[in-house]
This record gives structure tokens, sequence and C-alpha cells, in this order.
């Protein structure tokens, strides 16, 4: 059978996990894609997974884990490509629009931390946290403001390699990733989020497509998931307005309440944790809720918000 889906992903284990369960999942929709030939997945190397040793803020930003794989959708060398959907810039390229959002993943933190911690107040005075995250750095500070917060990328292997061989006392994780990976088992504790709020599209992915190609849209249209894909709109209208980068701190949940009502809460601080702008609103039409919510934060950071922007 000839090949009639090519799936365009980052390389890394999760990317790679993200991009077997949707060839999985199309296969179970479609009969005609059944066949293990039908689908492909293309691993696509980007700047971001290419430059480890510095952050991500240094040399670009998020967009770089998925500039090139964008680029291999516009130059059709893939039909469909898979992202995280916190790795996806606010504004597409032309040519470019998230097609599908499919059910969500748990959209919280974890603590990943070695001893017999289990919470992040036993964390040790002092303890050294890794992450590269302006956001997960602001609200540990936030919270526990004698923590040392030190850069750590990588993929998750290598982060919780980095706690079990005791380089660091704990680092943040996201649980989505943890289960996509069946590494659940290593982590500590879930972090609340009125302790530490996800990142805008966590735990989501986001299914990228040429605009227009109405086929490839076709075949997605039963993967897609109303509820994520109202959240992910409120959640990014409100990043659209704080006109957030990888610089900026900045988070955002929203969750589906009864009656097709959304709850977004967003919060914007500074990298040192000295000041957190928390704020939450309800509605019905997920892009005015994020509005909203990115128009008070907003206006409520004022100078700080545009020294951040400054820095970026």
């Amino acid at each position: 059978m000839t090949v009639r889906v090519r799936i365009g992903t980052r390389g890394s284990p999760l990317a790679l996990a993200q991009a077997e369960a949707m060839r999985a999942d199309l296969a179970a929709s479609h009969a005609d894609l059944a066949d293990p030939e039908a689908i492909v997945i293309v691993p696509i190397r980007t700047t971001g997974d290419a430059v480890r040793d510095r952050p991500l803020a240094a040399v670009g930003g998020k967009g770089l884990f998925v500039k090139e794989i964008e680029h291999a959708l516009l130059d059709g060398h893939v039909d469909v490509a898979v992202h995280s959907m916190k790795d996806v810039p606010t504004w597409l390229p032309d040519g470019l629009e998230i097609a599908c959002v499919p059910t969500r993943a748990d959209p919280r933190d974890a603590l990943i931390a070695n001893g017999k911690v289990r919470t992040l107040d036993a964390l040790p005075e002092g303890a050294l946290v890794g992450t590269s995250s302006p956001r997960r750095q602001a609200q540990l500070l936030a919270a526990r403001p004698d923590l040392r917060v030190v850069p750590c990328r990588g993929n998750v292997g290598t982060r919780l390699g980095k706690v079990a061989d005791g380089h660091m006392t704990a680092t943040v994780l996201a649980m989505a990733g943890l289960h996509r990976l069946s590494r659940l088992g290593e982590m500590v504790a879930p972090l609340s989020p009125g302790v530490m709020l996800p990142a805008v599209g966590q735990g989501a992915l986001a299914y990228e497509t040429r605009v227009g190609d109405m086929a490839m849209q076709a075949l997605l249209a039963p993967l897609s998931c109303p509820h994520a894909t109202r959240a992910a709109v409120a959640e990014r209208s409100m990043l659209e307005v704080l006109d957030g980068s990888c610089y900026t701190p900045i988070g955002g949940l929203a969750d589906s309440l009864p009656g097709g009502r959304l709850r977004l809460s967003g919060l914007v601080a500074m990298p040192d944790g000295r000041r957190v702008c928390v704020d939450s609103s309800e509605g019905y039409d997920p892009v005015m809720l994020g509005q909203e919510v990115g128009g008070r934060l907003r206006s409520r950071m004022g100078r700080d918000l545009e020294a951040l922007w400054a820095a970026g």
C-alpha cells in the first residue's frame, strides 16, 4: 500500500510517542489507514533540539521547536505536523493552521525530587531546583524564595536523570509528558494550578495542516475534542493579548464548566517571583474570555510587563 499520510514531528522520545499516538488514532478512525504502511512518521531535527547549552530565550524562543517542521509542511514534505501545544508560537506562519486539538492530557506540572521529599514545602532550605522555564522559576520562587533555581534543559529522561544522580534536588516536569512516556512512577507529586499554573496549552497537542487542505482536515476531524479546542483558543487568546514570549513568565489554564461555560485562570509574573499577578473569569466565548483575562493582567502588570517585552 502507498503512503497516504506523512506526520512531521520532532525526534525526541516524547515527540515520537505523541506522533505514534496520532498514527494509532488515525488508523483506528479510518479503515483505509489501518495498513501499517499507510502512515509514516517523519522525524525532523529542529533548532531547539540542536541547541541545548543555552536558554531558549537566548537563541530565539519557543518557536525553535516547530520552525523546521512548519517549513517541511509548507514545502509539502509532510502532510501534517504534531506539536506540543505549549511549543506553538502565538502567531502561525501564513498558510498554516491548527486543524485539530485532540483530547487533552493532564495539564498540571509535577514535582520530581530525590530523597524523602514529597511536597514543594518539604524541599530543604536552599535546595537546588533545575528548570529553564521562566514561568516555573517565577512560581517556585514566589512560593519558596529560598530555593536556588538553576537552568536545566534536555529531554524528560535527561532531567529525570539529573535528579536521580543528585546533580540537583528537584525539577518540575509536565504530567502529560511523564504519562506519555510511561514515567509517572518517577513523579513525587502533582502541583495544583493554585501553586503552579501550567503553561498555555500544556497537556494539549496541536495538529497543524496547510490552510485549505480539506482532505487532511477531514481525516483529522474524528480526532478533535471540542473541550480541548475551546480551552486552547481561550488560553492562546490570552497569550496573544499579553504578547507572550519565552522571556515572559505566563501561565494559563481553561476548564470546561457545565452548560458550555469556560473558566480561565491566567498569570503573569516577574522572573524572580517577587511580583505575581493572577486573574480569572468565566464565559462562553473563548476568544472574548481570553482577551478579558489577558487585558486585565496586562493592565495590572503595567510597566513591569513592558520591561519584560523590552528584554525579549
